[in-house]
């Protein structure tokens, strides 16, 4: 599967964002798909898992403001985030998994920037 975010951008604590992410292949359903970020400096970090069957988890420090989506009649699964803050701001990247005990294949990152 390939995969390719976009949506990224600079905005202003507070301000909401949506990433989408569009992946080629006929069995996107089938995926697990995440989406993960790396700030400068930092380890990437895991943000919003959402399962082939709809089951959604999410990070500590975005729970309650981001919400992971996908629409497989577009092979797309999406990230909006709401109430942004400074400490969002990092490359997001969008991934795909054949089940648990797969690796996950990455996409190109998008770059959010959040200004204080």
């Amino acid at each position: 599967v390939q995969l390719q975010a976009f949506g990224g951008g600079l905005v202003q604590a507070g301000d909401s964002l949506r990433l989408s992410c569009a992946a080629s292949g006929r069995t996107f359903s089938s995926y697990d798909m995440g989406w993960f970020r790396q700030a400068p400096g930092k380890e990437r970090e895991s943000v919003a898992v959402i399962s082939e069957s709809g089951v959604t988890a999410y990070a500590d420090a975005v729970k309650g403001r981001f919400t992971i989506s996908r629409d497989n009649a577009k092979n797309t699964v999406y990230l909006q985030m709401n109430s942004l803050k400074p400490e969002d701001t990092a490359a997001y990247y969008c991934a795909a998994r054949r089940n648990i005990m797969s690796m996950w294949a990455w996409g190109r990152g998008t770059q959010v920037t959040v200004s204080s």
